[in-house]
């Protein structure tokens, strides 16, 4: 399998540091809000690369982390008047319920920065003691000098990096580049004693503590939105290579952004869509396919018609899918369709393996449901069987739960009508099949007892 690694600017083959096993960090949100789409494509791509490592057999150790502190959160409690902490804690459950609607597996471990303060200290004293960090006024921050690489993942010169970048200004710097790795604490908010005084974790230092802490100092993939690479991802580098000596990822895999009318979704412009009132209007199954139907490292223009078409792609795979379930029939299907099955798993897998291409596998995909569409008796079996091995990756087939209980409804309303059909009670038998059809289900009443099909 190759990956696009952005640090190399190239695609690698992937070796994990430890055979059969990947450690994947990505970083979570900064809680201070309901999640939007923009989250929503990260979460979802992860999730689908996290299934296809453990269909091909992996072992997968996924931590996405929580950032329950920081000056986003602050500000938005000042603005609500609530404590920061708690607010970022009810955001950060109504995140993780938004990831379960859109199916999004939850990962092995998912840390916040408020309880891995210890290990954050720890690390910054590991940087002071090593002089890449000083301390000013309470604050301590990271010198970039002292790194040599710095630059080295968004490929950029240290006058680039001023230019425009979110960079905090402070007079306590020596370089307007340093980073804040501890800051020192500000009344009303919340702090935490340390060696410098009390105060709390800068951003960046965060994640590079919580990742260490959980899968050692090398990881195997680092990943999360194109909009980290500068200066999160960066500054994750430069501290925890600083600290340890080692490389801090073998990987690092970024997600294009989600834009809206070839703008950035930002909440500042206002054009941000949020997860749960996409959800009241679209099947979560939509989401996914829009997502996959994407190259992950591109860009993302969002738009309703694209959820749309979406959501007619869903339709169509689910019609298909149910049909094949009514007209299957365990047993040996044609060498056709065998051959057939076997054709469409290779180009899905090599499709994925390409720099995880999703596009292409969901081409393939859909190919193969154009051409399943009619299948009876064993080869239906055999291509149900082939699509719900598939739907370990992309997870985009009808719930069991849903599936059951709309066709146990169904059979006890004809199980109604057959016993009014024996009473003689033809209006009730003829309503029962009328309403039915106004809902999309035919019913055909044949020798062997009634038959029915979604329209």
């Amino acid at each position: 399998m190759k990956i696009y690694d952005t640090l190399t600017a190239e695609k690698r083959e992937f070796i994990p540091l430890h055979e059969g096993r990947v450690g994947m960090y990505v970083c979570g949100p900064t809680t201070y809000d309901y999640a939007h789409i923009g989250h929503a494509r990260p979460a979802i791509i992860f999730d689908m690369l996290r299934r296809f490592f453990e269909y091909k057999g992996y072992d997968v150790v996924l931590i996405s982390n929580i950032t329950d502190v920081d000056d986003k959160i602050i500000n938005r409690a000042k603005e609500k008047d609530a404590e920061p902490i708690e607010m970022a804690h009810y955001y950060a459950r109504e995140y993780l319920k938004d990831m379960d609607a859109l199916r999004v597996r939850r990962a092995n471990i998912i840390p916040k920065a408020t309880r891995h303060i210890e290990e954050i200290i720890e690390l910054v004293k590991t940087l002071v003691n090593k002089g890449y960090a000083y301390e000013s006024g309470g604050d301590v921050y990271f010198s970039v000098e002292k790194f040599r690489d710095y630059g080295k993942l968004s490929h950029r010169k240290p006058e680039e990096m001023l230019a425009g970048a979110r960079v905090e200004v402070s007079d306590k710097k020596r370089n307007p580049l340093d980073f804040a790795l501890w800051k020192a604490a500000k009344p009303g908010e919340p702090s935490w004693m340390s060696p410098w005084g009390p105060g709390r974790p800068g951003w960046h230092i965060e994640c590079s503590a919580m990742s260490m802490n959980y899968l050692g100092p090398t990881l195997d993939i680092h990943g999360g939105g194109a909009d980290l690479i500068f200066p999160h991802h960066e500054n994750e580098i430069a501290q925890s290579e600083a600290a340890s000596g080692k490389v801090f990822a073998r990987y690092w895999m970024h997600v294009g952004l989600v834009r809206f009318e070839e703008e950035k979704m930002s909440k500042s412009i206002g054009n941000v869509f949020l997860i749960r009132d996409l959800l009241k209007k679209y099947p979560p199954e939509a989401v996914r396919i829009m997502y996959i139907n994407a190259h992950y490292r591109k860009p993302f223009d969002f738009s309703e018609k694209n959820l749309e078409d979406s959501r007619k792609l869903m339709e169509k795979i689910w019609s298909v899918y149910l049909s094949l379930k009514k007209s299957a029939r365990c047993g040996v299907a044609t060498d056709n369709t065998k051959n057939l099955v076997d054709k469409t798993r290779k180009e899905i897998i090599t499709a994925l393996e390409d720099d995880f291409n999703t596009r292409e596998a969901i081409r393939h995909y859909l190919e193969f449901i154009n051409k399943v569409r009619d299948a009876k008796d064993e080869d239906a079996f055999l291509a149900i069987e082939f699509l719900e091995e598939m739907d370990y990756i992309f997870d985009i087939l009808p719930r069991g739960t849903t599936e059951n209980l709309e066709e146990n409804l169904i059979k006890l309303l004809l199980r109604i009508r057959e016993r009014a059909r024996k009473n003689k009670d033809f209006g009730t038998a003829d309503w029962i099949r009328e309403e039915l059809k106004k809902l999309g289900i035919k019913v055909e009443d044949t020798k062997d007892g009634p038959r029915w099909v979604k329209l």
